[in-house]
């Protein structure tokens, strides 16, 4: 059974799976091109971070950064490489949609990588209704980066 807490922020393994996500980050993407956020990143009053459980064992994570009062972005989205395609990666969509929405969130976005890497992430989020849209927020235009979208009822 999946356990997805607020935080946790502090426990090692979730050190180690954000580790993994900016290593495959700057592994994938021109330095300049890598807006990943680090452990200091996420603890920034403006973003909530929950991570996703299997008993004891981390299996991923999301986090929800808000830029304003009904516009908010998805950040550090990852599953960890022995969950992959167990479906954790769309219960922590779900969850974070329905968190969004609770909160007054009408506009999600997320900024993600333009490189094949990133395709499965991508397709991910076009099944759940994103849509490709422009750069957000302070992201320049970027071919290294893909910007998606989607409106919350």
């Amino acid at each position: 059974m999946l356990n997805i807490v607020a935080g946790r922020l502090e426990s090692p393994a979730v050190s180690q799976l954000l580790q993994g996500h900016l290593d495959d980050m700057y592994a994938t993407s021109p330095p300049e091109s890598v807006h990943a956020l680090d452990i200091s990143k996420l603890q920034a009053p403006d973003i909530r971070f929950w991570s996703a459980w299997q008993g004891d064992t981390l299996v991923g994570c999301v986090a929800l950064k808000q830029h304003s009062a009904q516009m908010a972005e998805i950040k550090s989205m990852r599953t960890a490489h022995e969950a992959r395609g167990q479906g954790v990666g769309r219960a922590l969509l779900q969850f974070l949609l329905e968190q969004a929405q609770h909160s007054g969130i009408r506009q999600l976005y997320l900024e993600t990588g333009s490189m094949n890497f990133f395709l499965p992430a991508r397709t991910l989020y076009q099944s759940a209704g994103f849509k490709f849209c422009g750069p957000f927020a302070d992201y320049p235009d970027d071919p290294n980066s893909m910007f998606m979208t989607k409106v919350l009822r």
